[in-house]
């Protein structure tokens, strides 16, 4: 039986053969054949596979290949010579090129040919197909790279997801943004555009029911409310870290329609000011997503990285717009004075109720002129106005005369530090006073290793504390103003009040906020590229006071921003234009934004469109229309837009949420017009019933629907809230703020009462209130 096998396929190769050597067919096509011919025989298959080993079939492009009918047909009758063999009949008169290397037999045309006539058409629309199959393999090469943002079930989260992550995950999807780790981004060079959308009024507790939106079943035995009638929600909580998956079954009826858009719904934490363990006021939600953090230049990552550079980074000016700024922008106001332990100037208080009440702090702080303390001889504040004319056009000084002092102090037997050395600069660096100070109390510790001074250097020294006085009430004037850093402490130890003050503790604020400060060596090393206070002979007083006036003279060219924390920061709008474009010849990313009102003010004013709207659905239309790459930017023609950002508010205002104490007429009076479309009066305090929030919550969700659904493909959407409720907050913030007021004009017994039961309140109401809501997908 073997033996006839091999002699049957031995029959068929040499068949196979004979037809390549007759033109008929080639090789490649003989060993198919003989494949095909021993199928079904005993061992054919394993041929069939020896034989695509010896000789595998090239893959022909989607473009080459012939039709169907033909293909069939030609692999369907193998004993038939193809319409297009290859050609080894060099004299056949119907022989012709067709382009290629290798020569084509055309043979007569059949004019009775169906066949023919069908390959004709199909030729004929060669072009059109080529194209729908150009389209077929963009849209099949999009659905198999498709852009996502998901969250894996098995990733570890050890943070909460904060707003500046929900940034950060734009900016890398747009820009120069690093990876988030919170979430995976497939193919985000797929991702076209990203809408964040802001919508004040969700809450986290609307998904696990801890806010009911539907009104509450009631016994009608019992008239109470029956909670066990009452459906399962989201098992997620505001301390969570990790989302909770968006099933329709476990939402309440307005809510339903994000499952249709939105995988999970993510706890969402908003910036906050603490001070050590209590926080204490809440940052704008806004401004965390639109001011954007300076990434680091490459010098700079390796100079932190080589170790050898100690201190802070110098501050970079690369992206800074300056601002050029008159002094007095910067003076000291009495409530900085009184927060930073500042022994008032009685100018100061105009009332008589007031000034009493200062005094009598002053006097159990043993602050007054009984107590060896002068007062420059400023009668009223309004003595230190400089006319016009009387100002050089552009001067920064605004006619006052300025003066950097620093002291240097000893500790005396008393523990209480005592001033020994003295120096006071010119606006010009001029040295206006330097002088050592004999104390009228027995030194018990020089500190040497801070103050510079030694017991040699004030052995035959003797000038007084109060000759020091005499000199300064002469030398300071109403249009004096002092600069110095931590001020406060010179000053008492000259123990000289003085009305009009810089404190560059004040002026460049520390991170973490009062009462923490920066040092001057750390100021100097980051703004300054300067080092001083070095080695171990202590601080020269000269050095440091023309430190302060220049940190000051800077303050004044690049602006109030300078030094604060948006000094390494700017607009996201600024960021993305620094970002090409994929596939556009290096054209730059655009921004717009759409918000109610006037969005060309504040954070807005740097995107390339601003679309001002008076209602939710004209912001619904008005993202619709930035995407539409024909609306019109600041420059007057039409902008290609990759990064929109808009906020829904009527869920805000409906719920009393919407704070515009500080808001200019034009905005309170579009409030009002937005309430009383709404069927709201003006004096609206944001109390609803269940089924009225219920309904408000479902107008705003089929607004971020319909926002949706007019995204273009490959759009990233992202959407959070910002913030929890904000009422208790500001009404504690309002609180404080009275009580200091009254602490600054009124006895202490007057004074409205703060203490820490209000300061733990606070801080519970900031925890809550930080509290938000998210959702992101690309659609």
């Amino acid at each position: 039986m073997k033996t006839q096998l091999r002699q049957q396929q031995y029959q068929m190769t040499t068949k196979a053969g004979q037809w390549s050597e007759a033109g008929i067919g080639s090789t490649k096509t003989g060993r198919k054949t003989v494949a095909r011919r021993t199928h079904g025989i005993a061992g054919g298959d394993e041929a069939f596979k020896r034989a695509r080993r010896r000789s595998p079939s090239p893959r022909r492009s989607r473009s080459a290949e012939p039709p169907s009918a033909e293909r069939d047909e030609a692999s369907s009758k193998p004993n038939e010579a193809p319409a297009t063999a290859h050609s080894n009949f060099e004299g056949n008169p119907f022989a012709s090129k067709n382009g290629d290397s290798d020569e084509v037999l055309s043979l007569p045309r059949n004019p009775f040919s169906t066949r023919e006539k069908e390959a004709e058409g199909a030729k004929a629309s060669t072009e059109d197909v080529g194209k729908d199959r150009e389209e077929r393999r963009k849209e099949r090469k999009l659905e198999r790279h498709y852009p996502v943002i998901k969250h894996s079930h098995n990733a570890r989260l050890n943070n909460s997801t904060k707003i500046s992550d929900l940034q950060a995950l734009a900016l890398y999807i747009l820009a120069d943004g690093t990876a988030p780790q919170w979430v995976a981004v497939e193919n985000r060079n797929s991702i076209r555009k990203v809408v964040v959308l802001m919508v004040p009024g969700l809450e986290l507790d609307m998904f696990n029911g801890k806010i009911p939106l539907e009104s509450s079943f009631i016994d009608e035995n019992t008239a109470e409310t029956n909670k066990d009638a009452r459906p399962k929600r989201l098992d997620i909580k505001g301390d969570d870290y990790y989302p909770a998956s968006l099933r329709p079954e476990r939402l309440p009826e307005p809510l339903k329609p994000l499952s249709d858009v939105f995988p999970h719904v993510w706890p969402i934490i908003g910036p906050v000011e603490n001070r050590g363990k209590n926080f204490v006021k809440l940052h704008s939600p806004i401004h965390a997503m639109l001011s954007s953090q300076i990434p680091k230049t490459q010098e700079e990552k390796q100079l932190k990285k080589s170790g050898k550079h100690k201190g802070p980074l110098p501050q970079g000016t690369k992206h800074w717009e300056n601002q050029r700024t008159p002094i007095t922008e910067y003076l000291a106001t009495l409530a900085d004075q009184q927060e930073n332990e500042y022994v008032v100037h009685p100018a100061w208080f105009s009332t008589d109720e007031a000034s009493n009440a200062a005094y009598e702090r002053r006097r159990i702080n043993l602050c007054t002129a009984e107590d060896g303390w002068v007062d420059s001889h400023v009668s009223r504040l309004a003595d230190a106005d400089v006319p016009e004319r009387d100002i050089e056009q552009g001067s920064v000084t605004a006619g006052r005369r300025i003066l950097a002092v620093d002291c240097e102090m000893c500790k005396d037997v008393n523990d209480v530090s005592v001033l020994t050395r003295i120096s006071l600069i010119d606006w010009d660096g001029t040295v206006v006073m330097d002088k050592l100070v004999k104390p009228d109390t027995p030194i018990k510790d020089y500190v040497t290793q801070w103050s510079g001074i030694t017991e040699e250097m004030l052995r035959d020294v003797t000038t007084s504390l109060s000759d020091i006085q005499k000199e300064l009430l002469d030398i300071l004037t109403p249009r004096t103003i002092l600069i110095g850093h931590s001020l406060n402490s010179d000053l008492n130890a000259i123990k000289l009040t003085h009305p009009f003050l810089i404190d560059t503790g004040i002026l460049f604020p520390h991170i973490k906020g009062p009462p923490y400060k920066q040092s001057l060596k750390w100021l100097a090393q980051k703004f300054l590229r300067k080092d001083i206070q070095k080695g171990a002979d202590g601080h020269d007083s000269i050095e440091d006071a023309k430190t302060c006036l220049h940190l000051v003279q800077q303050k004044c060219e690049r602006g109030p921003r300078w030094g604060t924390s948006e000094t390494n920061a700017e607009s996201i709008f600024r960021r993305l234009e620094r970002s090409h474009r994929p596939k556009s010849n290096d054209a730059n990313r655009a921004g717009a934004m759409v918000d109610w009102g006037n969005p060309n003010q504040g954070l807005g004013a740097q995107a390339k469109v601003a679309i001002g709207c008076d209602s939710d659905s004209e912001i619904v239309q008005g993202i619709k229309h930035a995407l539409s790459d024909l609306a019109v930017g600041k420059s007057g023609t039409t902008e290609q837009i990759d990064f929109v950002f808009a906020r829904l508010r009527e869920l805000e205002l409906v719920r009393g949420w919407w704070d515009d104490g500080r808001a200019s007429d034009e905005a309170k009076a579009r409030r009002q017009a937005a309430l009383e479309r709404l069927g709201y009066p003006p004096d609206w305090d944001g109390e609803v019933s269940e089924e009225a929030l219920g309904n408000e919550v479902s107008k705003t969700v089929n607004n971020i629907v319909q926002i949706y659904g007019s995204l273009p493909p490959c759009t990233a959407f992202i959407v959070y809230s910002g913030t929890g409720d904000p009422r208790e907050v500001r009404r504690l913030r309002q609180l404080h703020e009275q009580h200091r007021n009254e602490y600054r004009t009124k006895n202490w017994d007057a004074v409205t009462k703060w203490g820490s039961d209000e300061d733990e309140a606070l801080n519970r109401g900031v925890r809550r209130a930080r509290m938000g809501v998210g959702f992101m997908v690309v659609k």
